[in-house]
């Protein structure tokens, strides 16, 4: 945040903007534009806490563990599709903790190893990340032209799809690695108490609420702060919460106070990171004649360069939008050399294989000190995949957007 807020001053300094048009251009309107963004995180990240509170997204949980001490990899490709349902809408740090801690000694208890665990789980939220409103409205602030709905939806189920079916052939591959007999080492290890706490029981009918939000913006249009407010409250009305006005109101109130704390750092992070897109956007005609003159013109080339770079995304590097590339992207739409729709996905493909596997993402960082894993197993299991995964959704980017 500290880093970024700094650079936004010294590119306003480098591309000699007046002190005027740098108070309003660059800290005032990028932060005031960014609001109906912050709304979506809000409510994305209230939908995620109800569905932990509320006992939906346990129950889900529950139902996998009842296959796995029989059939373990049958489990652990359970839970993986489990994690990408909860977050196709489920958003931030906060709700990550609440399912990992729910989800993950599932995992270990069929005998899976904690490297593999994780690195499997991180990657099954990322999967999702290409549908879930609130990280899409993120990056839109990049392209605001670009529209969450028809081809993109088409592009993002599919490639959602593609990198669930590679961690799912991935974690195939390392069955071998399964380990009944190391389970409750493994369990110990990250110091997993015996569960007494009773699953709350809900319907059966509850478990399709997380896809609630998609489904009303393809089948009728809806946008994201409605589908959310309306899949909330569907959750609380079939898990009971209506039941006593005083009741209603202390979940109500527990569940907003929790989703907004766990959020809180993270608005203040994209404050700071669109003052910084406001400044890179102002410089971005003085780089315009030296893109025009390196950046392949045909779709085709750029997006296997984007693919076969991608790793450039990690550590908040170039390629990261939601860090040293947000400097790429503000100047890429500034330059207006492509439209919005085909540099969203372009750019946002090598974001979510850093949100999929890259130690500077928050709740990997959590999954690192939960699980006991090294950052070098980590990197290991998931890198390479995802940067298999990453060029082959690239040439979707082209087939859809191109």
């Amino acid at each position: 945040m500290i880093g970024f807020f700094v650079m936004a001053i010294i590119w306003s300094i480098v591309g000699m903007v007046p002190a005027d048009q740098v108070i309003q251009k660059v800290f005032a309107e990028p932060a005031l534009n960014y609001a109906p963004t912050i709304l979506y995180i809000v409510f994305g990240s209230w939908f995620g806490r109800v569905l932990v509170d509320s006992g939906i997204a346990p129950a889900i949980s529950e139902q996998t563990n009842k296959v796995g001490k029989k059939h373990p990899f049958v489990a652990a490709v359970l839970v993986l599709l489990v994690t990408a349902l909860i977050f196709v809408s489920a958003y931030g740090v906060g709700s990550v903790i609440a399912i990992g801690v729910i989800l993950l000694p599932i995992m270990l208890s069929v005998g899976i190893p904690r490297d593999l665990a994780l690195s499997t789980f991180t990657m099954a939220i990322g999967a999702p990340m290409y549908l879930n409103v609130v990280l899409y409205n993120q990056i839109k602030a990049f392209f605001p032209h670009a529209v969450y709905g028809g081809r993109y939806l088409a592009f993002g189920w599919l490639a959602m799809i593609i990198q669930l079916v590679a961690v799912i052939i991935f974690l195939f591959f390392n069955r071998k690695r399964f380990d009944p007999a190391k389970a409750q080492e493994n369990l110990e290890i990250i110091g997993e108490p015996e569960k007494t706490d009773q699953i709350a029981q809900v319907p059966k009918i509850a478990y399709v609420v997380p896809v609630i939000p998609v489904l009303m913006n393809m089948l009728f249009s809806w946008d994201a702060i409605p589908a959310l407010i309306l899949a909330t409250l569907i959750a609380m009305l079939l898990t009971g919460k209506f039941k006593g006005y005083q009741k209603f109101v202390d979940f109500l109130n527990s569940t907003i106070q929790q989703a907004i704390s766990d959020i809180a750092g993270l608005i203040m992070f994209l404050m700071a990171l669109i003052m910084f897109s406001g400044a890179a956007q102002m410089d971005a005609g003085r780089f315009k004649p030296i893109l025009a003159a390196i950046l392949p013109h045909n779709h085709l080339i750029l997006v296997i360069a984007i693919g076969v770079l991608a790793p450039l995304a990690l550590f908040r590097g170039p390629l990261h939008v939601w860090g040293a590339g947000a400097a790429t992207a503000a100047v890429l739409s500034g330059t207006g050399l492509f439209n919005d729709a085909f540099l969203l996905p372009l750019l946002y493909i090598p974001s979510i294989m850093a949100v999929s596997t890259d130690l500077t993402q928050s709740w990997n960082v959590w999954g690192l000190k939960y699980m006991k894993v090294s950052s070098t197993a980590f990197l290991k299991n998931g890198v390479v995949l995802m940067w298999i995964v990453s060029i082959i959704n690239e040439v979707l980017v082209y087939y859809f957007c191109g």
